[in-house]
This record gives structure tokens, C-alpha cells and sequence, in this order.
């Protein structure tokens, strides 16, 4: 939900919610990934995993329809900032619900067939997409409670 807000405020989209799955790892990933780490209540990792065309298509809608033809500076601030406001929105929502977590400056990773792999444990993928233009990603996300370790 924290992700369906973010992007309909900050790049007036629309999105839909795709089935839930399990990744094993370690996870492939596409070309551009923002990964933000979770300490506190439950701890771990969160890894929004983009095309690059998904990466330039969400950067110029967060620069009001800028023409983005590659990821510069500018429009790689745009991805990380928007990774950082869906999991500042979903701590929110986790305070409200008396779960006490911080999360990390987001850092945005850009290459080729990069996969990712934790100590432990699976990925839970989140498929969203793009009502409008049909454009799709990916949030792989991986937490450990950690009140129980």
C-alpha cells in the first residue's frame, strides 16, 4: 500500500498489486536495483529491482515528464529518493501498528545479470505495475524478526 501511495503522489501513477511469490536464493535481479536496509523490529533487507527503461520511465515522471534518455545524477536521485519515501511510508505504517523499525539510506546498484543473496532465508517478491503504461518491477523483500533471534 506504502508503494501504491508514494507513486501515485510523487509520479501520478497508478498501480497495481501483482501475486505474491517466494525467491529463493540468490535472487537475479534486473539492471537497476535501490537497496535499503531494515534494522529494529524486524530487520533485513529491501530490494526494488528495476529495468532501466522502468528506472528512466519513474525518474522523468519525478521530474514532471523530463526527457530521461539515460540515468544520470540526477534521475538516479530520483530513484533512490522515491525507494526512500515507499519505506519511510511503510516504517510509518509499522509505528502505528507499535513495530518500532529505521531504515537505511537507500543505495542504488546499475549492471548486468546482478543477482543478490542473503545469510538466510528467501526473498518474498511484490510484482507492481504501472496502470497507464504497463510498466513493470519488482520489491524483493527479505526480514527476519529479530526480537526471536
Amino acid at each position: 500500500v506504502a508503494a501504491q501511495n508514494v507513486i501515485k503522489t510523487a509520479c501520478n501513477e497508478d498501480l497495481t498489486i501483482g501475486k505474491l511469490s517466494i525467491k529463493s536464493n540468490p535472487i537475479m535481479t534486473n539492471d537497476v536495483v535501490s537497496l535499503i536496509g531494515v534494522t529494529g523490529a524486524v530487520e533485513g533487507q529491501v530490494i526494488f529491482s528495476l529495468g532501466d527503461s522502468v528506472a528512466r520511465y519513474i525518474a522523468s515522471k519525478m521530474m514532471f515528464g523530463a526527457d530521461v534518455p539515460e540515468l544520470d545524477e540526477m534521475a538516479k536521485s530520483a530513484i533512490c529518493e522515491l525507494t526512500n519515501m515507499i519505506l519511510g511510508n511503510t516504517a510509518t505504517g509499522f509505528s502505528e501498528q507499535g513495530i518500532l523499525i529505521d531504515i537505511t539510506p537507500p543505495s542504488l546498484l546499475i549492471g548486468k545479470d546482478m543477482s543478490v543473496s542473503t545469510v538466510k532465508g528467501d526473498f518474498v517478491s511484490i510484482p507492481l505495475q504501472f496502470v497507464t503504461s504497463g510498466e513493470t518491477f519488482e520489491i524483493d523483500v527479505f526480514l527476519i524478526d529479530s526480537e526471536k533471534e
